[in-house]
C-alpha cells in the first residue's frame, strides 16, 4: 500500500505529477488497473513515463473524494483508447503538429504536443497523449502501412 502522505496533482500540461511521501517527484505518472474487470476499484498503480510503477493505490475508495476523482478522471481518459490504423498526414515534423488518423472509431485528427507524449510499449507498440489527455493506441508499428510508419519514423 502506498504511503498515505503522497501527493497527485496536475501539471500545466494536464500530465498527473506525484509527490511521494520521501519527497520523490515523478512528472507524468499514468494510473493502471491491476485488475480492471474482477477488481476495478482494487489495486492501482502509478506508473511512470519509464514504464517502472512509481506508486501503488490499495483501493480507490480509501482515497480522499478530491484524490479519488482525480484518479477516475485520468482512468476514463486512459481506457478510452482509440487504435490507430493510420496515419494519413501530420501538420509539421516540428511540435506541436496535427495528426489526421484512422482510428477504430472513425477518421479524427489530434495534437501532439512533443515526442515525449510518444511512450514505447514493448517492442512494436506505442501509446501517443494528445494535447487533451486522450491516449491512442498503435498496437504494431510494423502492421501499419508503409505511408504511416514513414510519418512515425520522424517522431521516434
Amino acid at each position: 500500500m502506498m504511503d498515505s502522505n503522497f501527493k497527485l496533482e496536475r501539471n500545466d500540461y494536464g500530465r498527473l505529477v506525484l509527490t511521494t511521501a520521501a519527497g520523490e517527484v515523478v512528472e507524468g505518472v499514468v494510473p493502471v488497473r491491476a485488475f480492471p474487470i474482477a477488481a476495478p476499484g482494487e489495486g492501482i498503480a502509478l506508473v511512470g513515463p519509464d514504464g517502472h510503477e512509481a506508486g501503488w493505490i490499495d483501493r480507490l475508495d480509501a482515497l480522499p473524494a478530491a484524490l479519488r476523482q482525480l484518479v477516475e478522471e485520468e482512468l476514463g481518459r486512459r481506457e478510452f483508447m482509440p487504435e490507430i490504423r493510420r496515419l494519413r498526414a501530420v501538420s509539421s515534423f516540428a511540435t506541436p503538429s496535427t495528426w489526421s488518423v484512422d482510428t477504430d472509431r472513425g477518421a479524427t485528427a489530434f495534437v501532439l504536443w512533443g515526442e515525449e507524449f510518444i511512450r514505447r510499449l514493448g517492442k512494436s507498440g506505442l501509446l501517443i497523449e494528445d494535447s487533451h489527455g486522450i491516449h491512442f493506441l498503435v498496437r504494431d508499428i510494423n502492421a501499419l502501412d508503409k505511408q504511416s510508419r514513414k510519418l512515425l519514423d520522424r517522431f521516434l
